[in-house]
């Protein structure tokens, strides 16, 4: 099997979010346990496994170091990048995931329809969440909601970017709040009036990912949010800036039409490419 390391949301190598990506050369998956044993060992946050039916239709599986998840946006950036680049995909693909089938639009830029967003939860009592982030209050005119778009995620707004750039998150006690709402991460975001949408940053440790540098989902899912919420038109174009925190910044382009269909979109670069001995 060939893997590749592909940084995503960024045109540089060593900024975005970097995906391990493994080109299955099988008519099935490996099994579970080995998909898992490589994720672990590459040890990104995400390493999406691709099974090609055609150069228009794929099958994606994702795994962090820990467990299967449904979809992942940026692994789906890169990998579809790292494809267009191989000649094994170009234009309109359709792609196979856990969480539905999508439209990629392969190329230089890469652009992905996300699952049918939704709100699954709003969180009423958000002392817990306040706690776990090390922080007195959230921004008074927005609700603490848990959203969807592929994955379920918590929308945290919070007051200014200030509050955002210095906290100090409790990695046990976000692990225990997501698990307990069937949630993959806390989604923290605030606006800054500088010509993005809003700085973003994502904790997601009970799938064993401190801090991610760019989150695809989290970020259509943050679109709806928004729309939902009267921040954003009914069809809006929208950026978002995550990992600064992290030395990795990444620009996360979305797009939301009036039905609710969210877009994600950005570019990518590729680091590594080497072969797994294993047996599948």
């Amino acid at each position: 099997m060939r893997y590749f390391i592909v940084d995503a949301f960024t045109n540089r190598p060593f900024g975005g979010n970097p995906a391990g990506v493994v080109l299955l050369d099988t008519d099935s998956f490996p099994e579970e346990k080995l998909m898992l044993q490589i994720a672990a060992e590459l040890r990104y946050s995400e390493t999406a496994f691709i099974k090609r039916h055609s150069c228009k239709e794929f099958s994606i599986r994702y795994f962090t170091p820990k467990a299967e998840v449904e979809l992942c946006g940026h692994a789906t950036i890169a990998s579809f990048f790292l494809l267009h680049h191989e000649g094994l995909a170009t234009g309109t693909c359709l792609c196979h995931t856990l969480a539905g089938d999508l439209t990629v639009e392969a190329g230089e830029k890469v652009m992905m329809q996300m699952a049918i967003p939704r709100i699954v939860a709003s969180v009423k009592e958000t002392e817990d969440v306040c706690n776990a982030l090390g922080i007195n209050g959230l921004h008074s005119l927005m609700p603490v909601q848990i959203a969807y778009s592929g994955l379920s995620d918590f929308m945290i707004p919070l007051p200014d970017l200030t509050t955002l750039q210095v906290l100090q998150p409790d990695m046990e006690a976000i692990a225990a709040i997501t698990k307990k709402y069937d949630a993959v991460s806390f989604h923290v975001f605030a606006f800054g009036n500088d010509g993005y949408t809003a700085h973003v940053r994502d904790f997601a440790p009970l799938y064993g990912v401190p801090e991610e540098s760019a989150t695809g989902t989290a970020n259509a899912a943050l679109t709806y949010y928004l729309q939902q919420c009267g921040y954003v038109n009914n069809e809006s174009e929208c950026t978002f800036l995550q990992g600064e925190a992290m030395g990795r910044p990444s620009v996360v382009a979305t797009r939301i039409q009036k039905d609710g269909t969210v877009y994600v979109g950005g570019t990518a670069a590729i680091v590594a490419k080497g072969e797994l001995f294993v047996n599948q």
